[in-house]
């Protein structure tokens, strides 16, 4: 709500002993200038240019927003920017403490501003996920009649958490994770400016690398881990960060991992090898030190893609759908909460018995036709539709296979270059036995032997 006598008072100690607030706090853009990352929402004219008053003229107005995106990347900062910089009455609400009751006190507020002073209202509505759709729906009339504009704040996927007649009435941004250049500048400015370190410490290039991994893309996270260093070594009497002071400081130990070099590839590697040969342990040893290296999680994921096709394949038919639910997730929700979905992937995958018969298959395949084994369709299986195609035979003698019984039907369908070739020899491993008996049985009708309708 709007601020009382003791939330003044509490801005007033603020201001006065900036170190009574933490470092994240204290290093909080004061203009649209200042945001790191988020480019893309602050160009000329964008949504939240507007809001503060740049090139809000005209007949059409600043349009409500909803912020979309993980923890950490500037959500509420940008919230902060826009109640420091416009010259609207600004009220922040949580929805982890307000209801209806406290929604439409601000709109009886707004309505009086408005119509008394002339002054709009920007209401900042934070977690609005957590919000029912009766809650939702409360806004409706005072965003649809703009006697206030919404800025929300979500960590969920606004398509299943709001409501669609609100999504409707406001404009989505999605935020975009921050690069580790741009925590890099946030740092670098936290330790320089008076506001934030004011130069009392330095940051050698080994322990601000340590802090981008145990951030993981976010600067909250990031600016308190440095506030703890700095806070050590400033105690020890030390002017510099270590990487040994920043593991003393947030208690977690280093990982030698280099996203950009070898390790990147080698532990990456282990990771898929471990799983191949079943060791499930390996595998976790190997996921958690990708996961606290920083490692972008979709890269993880895909990875664990390529293994249920490449290692798994038909001896467990569900390995692929599961990591590709497992990608859309991580996709989805992102650190942290992602390394529980890589996990669950990655013990599935690591215990599923195992085939590869479907690389093999292919990479045969390929060989062939890269040898230059290929050769002409065969006519009867050439398009037809066209008019003239049965004058050149295109399609003639073709046997519709659900014509016949069991809807096999005899007859060829590879070029005469590799007419009888085996790509695919199915193993007896899991599931794929059922398709080793099968696929004989296929192969049996194919060439004009008799299985019965039942054959297959």
């Amino acid at each position: 709500m709007e601020p009382d006598l003791f939330t003044a008072a509490a801005e007033d100690r603020q201001e006065k002993d900036p170190a009574s607030s933490p470092l994240a706090v204290r290093m909080r853009p004061r203009t649209l200038d200042e945001v790191v990352g988020q480019q893309h929402l602050l160009k000329p004219g964008s949504p939240l240019r507007r809001l503060v008053g740049d090139g809000a003229g005209g007949p059409a107005g600043a349009s409500s927003v909803i912020l979309w995106g993980p923890p950490g990347i500037g959500k509420t900062t940008l919230a902060y920017v826009v109640s420091q910089a416009t010259q609207k009455r600004f009220v922040e609400l949580s929805a982890i403490t307000a209801g209806v009751k406290e929604v439409r006190a601000v709109i009886e507020g707004a309505k009086r501003a408005a119509g008394g002073y002339g002054r709009d209202t920007v209401l900042f509505l934070d977690e609005i996920h957590r919000f029912s759709k009766a809650q939702q729906d409360s806004l409706l009339p005072a965003v649809e009649n703009r006697w206030v504009t919404l800025i929300a704040a979500t960590t969920e996927n606004p398509y299943f958490s709001i409501i669609s007649p609100l999504l409707s009435r406001s404009l989505l941004l999605t935020l975009e994770p921050l690069t580790d250049e741009d925590l890099s500048a946030l740092m670098r400015r936290a330790l320089t400016e008076e506001r934030g370190l004011g130069g009392a410490v330095t940051l050698p290039a080994d322990a601000e690398a340590h802090l981008l991994r145990i951030a993981g893309g976010d600067a909250r996270r990031a600016l308190t881990a440095l506030e703890a260093g700095a806070g050590s070594a400033i105690a020890k009497g030390e002017s510099e960060i270590s990487l040994r002071t920043v593991e003393e400081a947030v208690d977690r130990a280093a990982v030698k991992y280099d996203r950009d070099g070898d390790q990147h590839y080698d532990v990456a590697s282990a990771l898929i090898k471990s799983i191949r040969g079943s060791d499930v342990d390996a595998a976790l040893h190997y996921l958690a030190r990708m996961i606290e290296a920083g490692e972008d999680p979709r890269f993880i994921a895909r990875r664990l893609m390529i293994s249920a096709s490449e290692d798994i394949g038909l001896a467990d038919p569900t390995a692929l759908p599961l990591a590709v639910a497992a990608a859309q997730a991580v996709a989805m929700i992102g650190f942290p909460e992602a390394a529980l979905t890589l996990s669950h992937a990655t013990i599935a995958l690591a215990l599923a018995p195992k085939s590869n018969t479907a690389t093999t298959a292919i990479g045969a395949a390929l060989a062939d036709v890269r040898a230059g084994l290929a050769g002409p369709v065969p006519t009867h299986l050439r398009d037809g539709h066209y008019k003239g195609a049965a004058k050149l035979g295109h399609a003639v003698g073709y046997v519709y296979p659900h014509d016949v019984p069991g809807a096999i039907a005899a007859q060829q369908y590879a070029p005469d270059a590799v007419h009888g070739k085996r790509y695919y020899e199915p193993t007896r491993y899991g599931a794929e036995a059922r398709y080793a008996d099968v696929v004989e049985k296929v192969r049996e009708r194919l060439r004009g032997g008799n299985s019965g309708p039942s054959g297959v």
